[in-house]
């Protein structure tokens, strides 16, 4: 076998053993470019969560919630977040199936007074700030995507209603970008119209999805859709819509600041909410003994802690 004399050599060649004729990794492009390069951390970082009534709801404001959200917006990770009130509290302890969409989520909002007073049994720095309203959160998070140009998707709700919403919203806050606005039939879908439902809110590229098929089955839908659909951020909100499109009003003001807003919404629809906070009353009644019951077993001793039964809950009549 013949062998290439030095002299054709390039001079920084001669002499040097098969390792030096390789290229340094800083002289390759591609190590390069990830070394140059590194994955950027993400800028949602959750705040502390406080455990109340097995669910962890997250220590925030208002102001607070939309950093978060806003956050979430520019990682570009699809996540969702969860606007949870009494009536959820009590579905999640009456259906192991909402454990992991509960664990799952990536923010929990307490959206409920009762809460935010139970959070005040425990010690100071394990109490929620305040109530955050899906109701008050809907405009608050159109003003911010007016702000920054998010564009929203409006998924849900009466036929109209989320029409409604959005040209509302669209009036308010100028700006406000409308991804698209869809309300399913009250109905089984067919896989066709499933794929056509997905295909339009890929489609519409959003940077938010707001959902109103009532609780649970928003929260289901969410947790089970939200990675395919690919949507950074997508919200289960609720009644939001109603309040937003005019067909419901809020509580005067006085009337939220001392928790009574849910009077003021079963006066309005009796017929519907009326069984519902009777359910509602119930399972507080009975989770809010049992713990004083247990409380007072471990603070003097006595006895073991209380097995009270919870009361049982019909899911099919708690949908918002």
């Amino acid at each position: 076998m013949s062998t290439q004399p030095d002299s054709v050599l390039p001079s920084s060649q001669k002499q040097a053993g098969p390792q030096s004729l390789l290229p340094s990794l800083a002289e390759c492009p591609i190590f390069v470019s990830a070394a140059a390069e590194p994955p950027a951390p993400d800028r949602y970082q959750r705040a502390k969560v406080v455990n109340v009534w097995d669910v962890p709801f997250d220590q925030v404001t208002m102001d607070s919630a939309l950093d978060a959200i806003a956050a979430m917006v520019a990682d570009r990770t699809p996540r969702y977040a969860i606007t949870a009130n009494l009536n959820y509290t009590m579905l999640a302890a009456a259906d192991p199936s909402l454990g992991p969409i509960t664990a799952g989520a990536s923010m929990i909002l307490a959206d409920g007074q009762p809460i935010v007073w139970r959070s005040l049994l425990n010690v100071a720095e394990d109490r929620l700030p305040c109530r955050v309203a899906g109701s008050e959160m809907i405009f608050r998070l159109a003003e911010r995507a007016a702000e920054h140009g998010w564009r929203i998707y409006f998924l849900g709700a009466e036929p109209g209603v989320a029409q409604a919403c959005a040209d509302n919203l669209v009036a308010r806050y100028p700006g406000m970008l409308v991804a698209g606005v869809h309300s399913p039939p009250y109905r089984k879908l067919a896989p066709a119209e499933i794929e056509q439902q997905f295909a339009d809110i890929r489609a519409a590229k959003p940077d938010i999805l707001l959902v109103a098929f009532g609780q649970p089955k928003g929260e289901k839908w969410i947790a089970e859709n939200y990675q395919s659909l690919g949507v950074p951020v997508s919200i289960q909100v609720g009644a939001s819509f109603d309040f937003a499109a005019g067909r419901i009003k809020r509580a005067p003001l006085w009337v939220q600041k001392i928790g009574c807003e849910w009077a003021h919404r079963m006066l309005g629809d009796p017929k519907r909410l009326l069984p519902r906070y009777i359910r509602n009353f119930k399972y507080l009644a009975v989770t809010m003994a049992r713990e004083w019951i247990d409380f007072a077993n471990r603070r003097f001793g006595e006895q073991p802690p209380a097995q009270t039964s919870m009361p049982a809950v019909d899911r099919r009549k708690n949908a918002q």
